[in-house]
């Protein structure tokens, strides 16, 4: 999974090292889940999760006891695919199309900031 998917990797960081309450609280890839809340907000099992970062699909922070801590963002993609799974896919099949459709999402996000780049950038006029 792309590093995003565990932006807090540190999280055993020293307080001033890391961003504001409100920053935190803000922030999609922030690990503020426990494993059986996590399980809870997504509708599946703690060993449903585990199965998901055996894929590597989402890759949970360790609290300083070891603890996994999972991220708003890493239970939407927990969520689609318990979905896929429920429609009966397989779990690592699953995972790779959320792992493509991530892709997909973030290369249309390039796609369209190029595009606005492009849409501000004089036109240069060859002779």
């Amino acid at each position: 999974m792309p590093p995003e998917s565990q932006p807090y990797a540190g999280a055993s960081q020293p307080d001033d090292a890391r961003p504001p309450v409100a920053e935190r609280l803000d922030d999609d890839h922030f690990p503020a889940y426990t494993m059986g809340r996590a399980a809870e907000l997504v509708g599946a099992t703690p060993a449903f999760l585990r199965a998901l970062g055996e894929t590597e699909l989402i890759t949970p922070t360790r609290s300083e006891g070891g603890h996994r801590r999972y991220s708003r963002h890493q239970l939407k993609l927990a969520v689609r695919a318990r979905e896929l799974v429920d429609q009966g896919t397989p779990v690592d099949a699953a995972c790779r199309i959320i792992a493509l459709e991530e892709r997909l999402e973030q290369a249309e996000r390039l796609n369209e900031e190029l595009r606005r780049r492009g849409a501000d950038a004089p036109v240069h006029q060859h002779h």
